[in-house]
């Protein structure tokens, strides 16, 4: 409960964080989660009990869920097209590194102590922000005229020529403001149902493929495996994130987003399966001393293809399919799945070890395999698009921004 109960607090934030993001801004929103992470971090610290403990949790929980949303969207609003996928991969890359080294500060610093840590980057953050522009294309769209194209030159330097970039989202934000504003239940009519079945399917298959039962349990699934590989498996995979997913980043806008998601699944499929004949040859009593090997080559193996691929792409292709207008009800939406399946995945993951190891492992690999056929059937390659380029492709029959939507 306490490991799954963050989720909870995601998920409340999930749905918030599209409305408080087009209210007040992407910079306005990031301050709010930083504001929440901090008070549940100081709840932890302090606590005398399971009730501080748990409210903590939430609390800090609620923060990441709006944090989860309005980073990436920010990210892809303000950078060029050729940059977009490689700097929304960075959010990943720093997710993994703060994970990596919490991993690594944990054995050698007290829980309470840890939880300290948590709070120094939500600083950084707070202060950061005064430094940052917002986001042009919300500027634009709440039409605050002088400031977009303010912050759009700072984006792009002091002595680019931004006429093109500013009439292009000036119109593409007249279109779009002359629709109603959208509500969740209009996203289910026609025009917006592909890129809703798009978004809603890769957090599905991100999450069910099992990172965060994997990542929340990791010492314990090396342990089970066999009590010299947790160390050892726990060292090794702290440290295997980051390099990962710096060359995932790298890959991002050189092999397009299609391609590497789908080596990403093609990895964890093997990584799943891997733990999953370990956990089998130790239920029969088979090759008793290949079975550390194994587990500890399949954990490593599906946490480095994640990384490569199904950690940050899902989140770059959320943040490029959808309107701007619908964009908050949408991203609230589709952070909410993501959000409900890592709490279904980290709250079901001992009962599912208890019931069969192999057959755990067995089920994710299953998830990776029908990723990779979704993705090649359903996703578009966003790869050097422009946002606006990319609604086109996604409804190919419409002429027009006025048509199309």
């Amino acid at each position: 409960m306490f490991g799954s109960i963050l989720t909870i607090g995601a998920m409340v934030g999930a749905v918030t964080s599209g409305p408080i993001a087009d209210f007040i801004g992407r910079k306005g929103a990031m301050r709010v989660s930083a504001t929440f992470c901090i008070t549940g971090w100081l709840a932890v610290y302090l606590s005398t009990g399971a009730l501080s403990l748990d409210s903590g949790r939430v609390l800090t929980g609620y923060g990441i869920g709006v944090f989860s949303y309005v980073v990436p969207v920010f990210i892809a609003e303000i950078a060029p097209k050729n940059l977009r996928g490689g700097l929304t991969t960075l959010n990943q890359l720093m997710i993994v590194t703060g994970a990596s080294i919490s991993f690594l500060l944990g054995t050698v610093i007290t829980w309470r102590n840890l939880a300290l840590t948590g709070i120094i980057p939500c600083v950084f953050l707070i202060v950061g922000l005064w430094f940052v522009p917002e986001s042009p294309r919300w500027l634009a769209k709440v039409g605050n005229e002088r400031g977009f194209l303010v912050a759009l030159q700072q984006l792009r330097g002091k002595d680019a020529d931004i006429s093109d970039e500013a009439t292009e989202i000036r119109e593409y934000n007249e279109t779009m403001q002359s629709l109603p504003k959208a509500k969740l239940v209009d996203l289910f009519q026609s025009k917006y149902i592909r890129p809703v079945i798009i978004g809603v399917g890769l957090m599905v298959f991100q999450q069910f493929g099992g990172i965060n039962g994997i990542g929340f349990y990791a010492s314990e699934t090396f342990a089970l495996a066999g009590p010299s590989s947790r160390k050892t498996g726990t060292i090794s995979y702290a440290c295997l994130q980051i390099p990962i997913t710096v060359v995932g980043a790298m890959l991002m806008d050189k092999s397009g987003r299609k391609p590497l998601i789908m080596v990403s699944a093609g990895g964890t499929f093997l990584g799943c399966f891997l733990a999953g004949i370990s956990f089998f040859l130790k239920g029969h009593g088979l090759l008793l001393e290949w079975i550390p090997i194994l587990a500890i080559l399949g954990v490593l193996t599906y946490i480095a293809s994640f990384s490569i691929g199904m950690g940050a792409v899902p989140w770059v292709i959320m943040s490029e399919i959808f309107p701007i207008h619908v964009k908050g009800a949408a991203g609230s939406l589709v952070v909410l799945v993501n959000w409900l399946g890592a709490w279904a995945v980290s709250y079901t993951f001992n009962f599912l070890m208890s019931w069969s190891p192999s057959g755990t492992f067995f089920v994710y690999s299953g998830f990776s395999l029908l990723t990779i056929v979704f993705v090649a059937k359903l996703v578009p390659e966003t790869k050097g698009k422009t946002l606006e380029e990319i609604q086109a492709t996604i409804n190919p029959t419409r002429k027009g921004l006025e048509t199309l939507y």
